[in-house]
């Protein structure tokens, strides 16, 4: 669809181009009868111009296309309604062109917006931990908790303050959906003060743009969906159990900085010799879940029951499993995973997942995108 837009982009430039050209007498422009005076050939040039530029920066893809893609549209409709006998089909595609100029800048928009958020949530965690994870640290942990943070390879380095990593996503938006949407996201999480934000961006049929942005602050959950970055799909806040979802969320998360296992907000109930019970409060909000690991001591899954929206009367099975591990920054982590709701006593896997990059006690903001140096 990028490239099929910036053909047309393209293409509706070129057309324009003709304009100046029959102007200045260089070409004739059969498909105005009209005659064009210089003045209008100018204008005819420079929306052209605009045209391209628009058509290259999408191609390097340059968020602000839409700043010189709205000026071309003003100026071609103008022309257009100045030829209007001659023009006028000019302007369906200055429509089609004038939707995606809406999204485009929709999704700056949003972008913006989450990069604010990002900025507050990371500022607010101030100072990095720099105590180093001793082996006396562990020993009140179960045993298997214990062989985890052995085996991850957190104890002798230092606890872990934030996070941000980039995802590679597959989803499933409905049971009976057979293919997946391909996506991507990132996310940055904040442990002294629990806390995550999590933005994605995905295709539905393959067409439509959906960005998403999922959110847990101060023990209180977010989640919002935008169809072409400003269609409100969902929008949820102020709701105990989308703040209990997302708190649960951010427990099963702790598996890539292992670390926060030790943080005072959760507690740890031993079940047995390969499981144990995780139990998180944090400013009035509580959820648990159940860690399952190998006789090594590596992740295996997850399960709590948690509510899958806020008109749920009663929380479901949710099950996040670890299908590869590696180390990455020297502590083993899953690497991709799987995520699932038991839905009619079968299991729903709605999400897969790969983790593109990952990186601990970031430092600086980076103004461009957020991301912290």
């Amino acid at each position: 669809m990028r490239i099929a837009f910036i053909i047309l982009i393209a293409l509706h430039g070129g057309i324009h181009l003709f304009g100046f050209f029959k102007a200045f007498g260089i070409s004739e422009f059969n498909a105005i009868n009209l005659p064009i005076s210089r003045i209008s050939g100018i204008f005819w040039l420079l929306t052209s111009i605009l045209f391209l530029l628009s058509g290259i920066l999408i191609l390097i893809r340059n968020d602000s296309w839409w700043i010189s893609g709205f000026l071309a549209l003003i100026f071609s409709q103008g022309l257009i309604i100045s030829y209007w006998s001659d023009a006028k089909f000019g302007s369906i595609a200055n429509m089609i062109i004038l939707i995606v100029i809406i999204g485009a800048y929709a999704r700056q928009n949003f972008k913006n917006e989450i990069r604010e958020e990002r900025k507050v949530l990371l500022n607010k965690e101030g100072v990095i931990n720099q105590s180093i994870v001793q082996a006396r640290d562990i020993e009140s942990l179960p045993p298997i908790v214990q062989k985890w943070m052995r085996n991850s390879g957190v104890v002798g380095k230092p606890m872990v303050s934030n996070v941000f990593l980039t995802q590679k996503l597959e989803l499933k938006l409905k049971p009976e959906q057979e293919g997946w949407n391909s996506g991507c996201a990132e996310q940055y999480f904040t442990i002294q003060s629990p806390a995550f934000n999590w933005s994605m961006n995905t295709q539905m049929n393959q067409v439509l743009n959906v960005t998403g942005r999922d959110k847990f602050e101060d023990g209180r959950g977010e989640m919002m969906i935008r169809l072409l970055s400003f269609i409100p799909v969902a929008d949820v806040k102020n709701d105990f159990k989308i703040n209990q979802a997302s708190l649960q969320r951010f427990l099963a998360e702790i598996v890539w900085f292992p670390s926060a296992a030790l943080s005072p907000y959760i507690q740890w109930e031993k079940i047995d010799e390969n499981s144990a019970r995780a139990t998180m409060t944090y400013n009035g909000t509580k959820g648990s879940g159940v860690f399952f690991f190998d006789e090594d001591g590596t992740f295996k899954n997850f399960v709590a029951m948690r509510f899958k929206d806020k008109e749920d009367t009663a929380p479901t099975e949710w099950i996040v499993t670890a299908t590869k591990t590696e180390k990455r920054n020297g502590i083993k982590i899953p690497v991709e995973c799987e995520a699932s709701w038991m839905v009619e006593n079968e299991q729903w896997t709605w999400l897969r997942l790969k983790i593109q990059s990952i990186a601990y006690d970031v430092g600086e903001i980076h103004e461009q995108d957020g991301v912290r140096k």
